[in-house]
């Protein structure tokens, strides 16, 4: 067999190829018919073979060079593994070359084929690329590592080709040769560049999940407070975010950020507090922080990004379970609105902010009305959703109506590296597959110039980030691809035989249907904003309150928090919780019942203001139940007083009453806006009268007049009685005197004093009515 790949190597012509597959053909005549003699094989059915070649693990490790070109060794080197319950004796790693694939549909095939398939897999080189392992005992494991020139593996064509690493050997239950193991990748063969190169366009996602609370503190600088500090972990190096920045830093990509994580970012540079239970304590990673941004700053710089909507708000779960609920449009909006002006200051770019990315690229009519509601024209889709029915890969890009365009990325591509990534055999199969399809589109049409769109996962692991990075690297020699960017891909002229019809609402995917956020959940977000509506509009200084809460709201709707219920619940209602405790540090001062004594008197309500900033545009009511026994400012069952209080302080707010009738009557104070919305809850009170009412008054008065009129009466006797004893007196002294009268007897024509008559009482009574109480009792 290595005779035969040298010859097979010897030109690339299309008589030398004839020559090259007539010598193999001859060569492997006496190797075929070696096999028809083993005398001690045993016939077994596809099944009992499929099972015996998964007795041993084949692990390939590394792969290098992933893309060779003529000159170049291919080194594979690996684990096997042996699996089983028995020793295996005589094994034996082998390298096989399989046939070269016809599209991409079959390398799928390949990927999935398991057990081994004499007739696809191919023969063993053998000779100096096989290696011998006498003894693999179970459980136990050996490395190995086979060097083999190019030009040895005998491919004649570009395109790709199927490679296999096998172990044969023999067990005690099967004392003969046989494949226990196979591992099969694929080897692009394209050692010269195409004449046309398929422009790729790489997405490179900056995403996290919340981190940012609503909270801040009281201080004037309003500190940022975290929900945890495990933000710090992505960012410091080794870290998820930090390779992502590091790696698409020498990467030809374009960048898809959120800028809410770069705000959060933004956040912990300067001081910032962490939740620890029901306390916070002081955030300690600035450095990491500081240090990420300036790598990102300079990353970016010269390359395409593309700003999502803050917080990366749930374009699905909006259209399918938030639009109905009134406001909920709104959120993205505003999201979209506040994207570009963050990381344009933070980054120092000049974002687009044209794209809307539902989640893993699938849509629907109402996803795509959504998406573009925010004015965005264009909608990375991917083509699992949005599918053609074609012999070839179309061009991304393609017109779906209304003036939006649909970026359809390509499924294999971007799904290629979204499993277990940490071991490297997983790793290096999914890197050579991701290349074996790239060059496959590129020979579909060679005529025929397409732009094709990878858009991965959100969230990449770490070791997922190093598998794309490495694919892309791969890319660079640009022998059949080209680097582009999205505002090219969106861009390029559509395939006219592309479809332009958006997948009616029915075939969007169940699972992802399933992990969408609730109707309940935005329901939850609309008692926020409209607690917030109504709050603000009293605030001197809204802002402080207005962008923490309005961002933390977009967090509410973020993708991040798909599959995540719990959580996402716990978020939203520790948002509005603490909304709720900030709207009652501007509360009314619970008042004990008052007793007014009087027949009227002025009634304090006191607002208090526990805010750092002012608060104006209240109105304070205050409402008497009983209008006919206590009437408030002028005769009215209702009366209203304007409120504004200086931040900290309070405000006792005084309504003038006016007494009826004795006996309690219920009051109510209650804040309200000025556009008449009520403000905190109402207060109760009771009011008791105790006034002396006219009726009374009359009858006062009525006693007093007649004590006047005995007053006089009395007097004018008395005077009478005296000018009578005066004229007596003058008399007897001019005239004969007489005898007094007897005992009992009178004077005649005097009214004699009687003895029992009490002392005059001159003392004026006032008939005034009383004056004006200002007296409140409490």
């Amino acid at each position: 067999m290595a005779e035969a790949a040298d010859f097979q190597s010897t030109s690339r012509s299309p008589a030398r190829r004839w020559l090259r597959r007539t010598a193999s053909a001859i060569v492997s005549v006496p190797l075929l018919a070696g096999l028809l003699y083993v005398p001690s094989a045993p016939p077994a059915s596809a099944a009992e073979k499929a099972a015996e070649s998964r007795t041993v693990d084949v692990s390939l490790d590394t792969f290098t060079p992933s893309t060779p070109v003529e000159g170049d060794t291919l080194t594979i080197s690996g684990t096997v593994t042996n699996e089983g319950k028995e020793t295996v004796n005589g094994a034996q790693v082998d390298l096989r070359v399989g046939s070269r694939m016809s599209s991409r549909g079959e390398i799928d095939a390949v990927a999935k084929r398991a057990g081994f398939a004499p007739a696809n897999d191919g023969a063993a080189l053998g000779g100096p690329y096989s290696i011998k392992i006498p003894k693999l005992a179970a459980g136990l494991s050996k490395d190995f590592s086979i060097a083999v020139p190019v030009e040895k593996l005998g491919l004649d064509e570009d395109g790709v080709y199927q490679l296999g690493v096998s172990l044969s050997g023999r067990t005690g239950s099967a004392p003969y040769a046989q494949v226990l193991g196979i591992e099969r990748t694929f080897l692009p063969w394209q050692p010269e560049a195409t004449e046309k190169k398929t422009p790729v366009t790489y997405l490179w996602p900056l995403i996290s999940s919340t981190h940012l609370s609503a909270e801040t503190g009281s201080d004037d600088q309003q500190t940022p407070v975290f929900e945890d500090d495990d933000l710090a972990a992505e960012l410091a190096p080794g870290g998820r975010l930090e390779r992502l920045v590091s790696l698409g830093a020498e990467l030809p990509v374009t960048w898809v950020v959120d800028p809410d994580l770069l705000a959060t970012v933004d956040a912990m540079t300067g001081n910032y507090q962490v939740k620890d239970g029901n306390e916070r304590v002081p955030g300690k990673n600035q450095a990491v922080a500081k240090q990420w941004l300036n790598a990102l700053d300079k990353a970016v710089q010269g390359s395409k990004v593309i700003a999502l909507p803050y917080a990366d708000p749930d374009l699905a779960s909006l259209a399918h379970r938030g639009k109905d609920v009134s406001g909920s449009l709104s959120h993205l909006q505003s999201a979209t609105e506040v994207a570009e002006s963050t990381v344009e200051t933070i980054l120092h770019v000049k974002p687009s902010v044209d794209f809307a990315w539902p989640v893993d690229g699938a849509v629907d009519p109402s996803i795509v009305d959504v998406a573009t509601s925010a004015g965005a024209d264009k909608v990375i889709a991917r083509s699992d959703s949005v599918r053609d029915e074609l012999p070839y890969t179309p061009t991304a890009a393609r017109p779906i109506g209304g003036g939006t365009t649909a970026v359809v990325a390509d499924a294999s591509l971007s799904t290629a590296f979204q499993g277990d990534m940490t071991g490297a055999g997983d790793s290096t199969l999914a890197v050579q597959q991701f290349l074996a399809h790239t060059l496959a589109v590129t020979q579909q049409q060679p005529g025929k110039l397409r732009s094709i769109v990878i858009a991965p996962q959100r969230m990449p692991t770490t070791a997922q980030a190093h598998a794309m990075a490495t694919a892309v690297r791969a890319l660079s020699a640009q022998r059949w691809t080209q680097p582009s960017d999205l505002i090219e891909a969106a861009a390029a002229k559509p395939d006219d035989r592309a479809t332009t019809k958006v997948p009616a609402a029915r075939k969007y995917p169940a699972q992802l249907r399933k992990q969408e956020l609730t109707v309940q959940a935005f329901q939850d977000m609309k008692t926020t904003q409209d607690t917030l509506d109504n709050f603000k509009v009293i605030l001197t200084m809204a802002s402080r309150v207005v962008t923490p809460f309005g961002n933390a709201i977009n967090r509410d709707m973020s993708t991040s928090w798909r599959g995540r219920g719990a959580p996402a619940k716990a978020y939203r209602a520790s948002v509005q919780q603490h909304l709720l405790d900030l709207t009652t540090e501007v509360q009314l001062i619970e008042k004990s019942d008052l007793t007014l004594s009087g027949r009227s008197a002025t009634i304090p309500v006191t607002v208090q203001n526990q805010l750092l900033q002012d608060v104006e545009h209240l109105v304070l009511r205050l409402t008497s139940t009983k209008p006919t026994r206590l009437k408030l400012n002028g005769g009215n069952a209702v009366a209203e007083l304007p409120v504004k209080i200086a931040g900290g302080h309070s405000q006792s707010v005084k309504f003038t009453a006016s007494a009826n009738a004795n006996g309690p009557v219920p009051m109510t104070a209650q804040l309200y806006t000025e556009d008449g919305k009520p403000y905190g809850k109402p207060m109760n009170f009771t009011v008791k009268v105790s006034e002396i009412t006219p009726t009374v008054m009359l009858v006062i008065a009525g006693g007093f007049l007649l004590l006047a009129l005995a007053g006089i009466r009395m007097y004018t006797h008395r005077k009478r009685t005296a000018a009578r004893e005066a004229d007596a007196e003058a008399q007897s002294g001019t005239g004969a005197r007489t005898e007094p009268e007897t005992s009992g007897g009178a004077a005649r024509g005097a009214d004699p004093e009687q003895p029992s008559d009490p002392t005059p009482d001159t003392g004026a009574q006032s008939t005034d009515p009383s004056g004006q109480g200002e007296k409140v009792d409490r």
